[in-house]
């Protein structure tokens, strides 16, 4: 089942909060109905979000049909800003907000109506290149995988999170489908879930063996020597290496540092924002209480208690062995061979 999918005139998503007891699919007609949904989280994932906040950019052109050019700009503008306020942390939602925007005014000329399906087509396009990034990104990770071992893996970064195939786990099935008997053991990655929820449910969908494991039971795996390496997805990576991911990741790659076993990062270059120096920089989304007090309808804190929950957190480019991308795997210095990278690829955001 894809994680999203364009109709034509609406924007079908996977409503991962119901995710693995119900599978249903919500339809947004509107930017605004985009908006909610990657708000509260019925998609979410870098690159997922990214590609819904192009079909976003999508519904709000075609919201204004029959308007002049600039009431046609401005309303763009708008909606633009509603969907980058949604989730902060992740570059990749900016970026393609961003795209989208770049081509509509490199086309001001063209009528309201080509405009539209100018920004139709290219929302295609980022849709069909997040799944060739992926298994790019899959095939030169699991270069680095070798036969039978053990991955951890924190939060979801698989199919789910992207157009399809995946980022972390797209290196394990790419292992997989070349024939390395790798296993996987997830976090459940509170408070949300998203290890318990649908990075076991992807993976037993796909027939890879998953164990899934508390987020506090990672180090004693990791001494016992059940574990061999780590690789997670990424939200924002800064110009020098630090990452920031799901809330968590910055203890798994601390724990994995003291047991010497590798910590591998798998993301698109898109996710890489060369505007900032370090992790410092990164804006944290602070979600709502209810995410740590409430499991669901069920409540599990005593009413009225304070909690806090910052949905991401930074893991410093020194706890980081490797960071695959879709062009290269990035060994350290980060900061030496990120820039390299910057300037191989033509026209990359500075």
């Amino acid at each position: 089942m894809k994680t999203l999918e364009w109709k034509g005139n609406h924007l079908d998503l996977l409503d991962q909060t119901r995710l693995p007891l119900h599978t249903e699919i919500i339809s947004c007609t509107t930017c605004k109905e985009v908006a909610e949904a990657i708000k509260r989280m019925k998609v979410r994932g870098a690159p997922a979000i990214g590609v819904t906040a192009a079909y976003g950019m999508v519904l709000a052109a075609d919201g204004a049909t029959g308007v002049e050019k600039e009431p046609f700009f401005q309303h763009l503008y708008r909606s633009a800003d509603e969907l980058k306020s949604t989730r902060p942390t992740a570059v990749n939602l900016s970026w393609a907000v961003d795209r989208m925007l770049k081509l509509a005014e490199d086309h001001r000329e063209e009528s309201v109506l080509n405009l539209q399906r100018i920004l139709e087509r290219e929302a295609d396009r980022m849709a069909e290149e997040d799944v060739r990034v992926n298994r790019k990104i899959g095939e030169n990770g699991q270069a680095l995988l070798s036969d039978g071992e053990v991955v951890l893996t924190h939060c979801n970064a698989g199919a789910l999170a992207t157009v399809d195939y995946g980022t972390a786990l797209g290196v394990i099935r790419a292992a997989c489908e070349h024939g390395k008997g790798v296993s996987v053991y997830a976090d459940e990655t509170r408070p949300y879930l998203q290890g318990a929820r649908l990075t076991a449910w992807e993976l037993m969908q796909s027939h890879i063996p998953v164990t899934l494991i508390t987020d506090n039971m990672a180090g004693y795996f990791m001494k016992k020597g059940t574990i061999d390496c780590v690789v997670t997805g990424a939200d924002r990576i800064a110009s020098n290496g630090d990452t920031a991911n799901k809330i968590g990741t910055y203890s798994v790659a601390v724990l994995a540092k003291e047991n010497n076993i590798p910590f591998y990062v798998a993301a698109p270059i898109s996710t890489i924002d060369f505007s900032i120096a370090s992790g410092d920089e990164i804006p944290i989304e602070e979600r709502e209480e209810s995410e740590v007090t409430m499991i669901g309808e069920t409540r599990i804190a005593p009413e009225g208690v304070k909690a806090a929950n910052p949905a991401f957190d930074i893991t410093p480019a020194s706890y980081i062995t490797a960071v695959f991308t879709e062009k290269e795997v990035i060994f350290p210095p980060f900061l030496e061979n990120l820039k390299k990278l910057k300037h191989s690829i033509p026209g990359k955001r500075m």
